[in-house]
């Protein structure tokens, strides 16, 4: 990949995460504020991103468009779409569908409640594979090799006292993940957040994970725990609904 492209994506990685000015993302980069300027030009015309009144630059209405016709063509999305909605009116937690996407674990869809506090996640961007419960589930049901490809590009770095740093670690978490049959990200990413998950398979093996997330706060790890044969069921039926 060019480093423009390798760039461009990362722009609007941070761009869709919060929006920013070009000297936020002149900083960010590394970059004087001039080539930032000119890069944030080009995805201007390209209908990729847009300047808002207040200077900062957000994403565009193209991105929006092709970013939806990406997650229709998915077939985990459709298939969990009408099960996912069903759990979350059973239990109230957020809840996170994510798929395998050639080398990279994406969310596709996301269910949460509009009175609580946000979570992070965003359908279409990327899971952290280690420090996740959606990532981990997956991972445990692939191939070494395969497995060695979805990880090539983990950013190893501690978000929280709790988080794996080295491969060897993941590894051991994910022998007993296999044996449980679920995964648990036990404040892993952010110290106030667990989840449970579990992995979705199809007739080609594990293609994605359904999850509950909740704040600390609201229920614990051992709380959504009691929630784990509701959620195999639901994954059950989307398993199903892809054949």
């Amino acid at each position: 990949m060019s480093q423009s492209v390798k760039r461009a994506a990362g722009i609007l990685d941070s761009i869709a995460a919060q929006p920013k000015t070009v000297a936020q993302l002149a900083a960010e980069f590394g970059i004087h504020r001039t080539t930032m300027f000119r890069e944030l030009q080009t995805l201007e015309q390209v209908g990729f991103a847009r300047r808002r009144r207040d200077g900062t630059y957000a994403p565009a209405f193209r991105l929006a468009v092709l970013g939806a016709a990406s997650l229709e063509s998915l077939d985990l999305r459709e298939a969990a779409h009408g099960a996912v909605r069903r759990l979350h009116r059973a239990v109230g937690d957020t809840v996170h569908v994510a798929a395998l996407v050639d080398d990279e674990i994406v969310y596709v869809d996301k269910v949460e409640d509009a009175g609580r506090v946000r979570l992070y996640s965003r359908v279409g961007s990327p899971v952290r594979p280690q420090c996740s419960a959606l990532g981990k589930a997956i991972l445990a049901g692939l191939p070494v090799t395969r497995r060695d490809d979805v990880l090539a590009g983990a950013d190893w770095r501690r978000y929280t006292e709790r988080t794996i740093t080295t491969r060897a670690a993941l590894d051991a978490e994910l022998e007993r993940v296999a044996r449980q049959g679920w995964a648990a990200d036990d404040g892993e990413f952010e110290a106030v957040v667990n989840c449970v998950a579990v992995p979705i398979t199809s007739s080609a093996g594990v293609v994605g994970a359904l999850s509950l997330t909740a704040l600390r706060v609201v229920h614990d790890l051992g709380e959504l725990e009691t929630r784990l044969p509701l959620l195999h069921e639901t994954a059950g039926r989307i398993s199903r609904e892809l054949g």
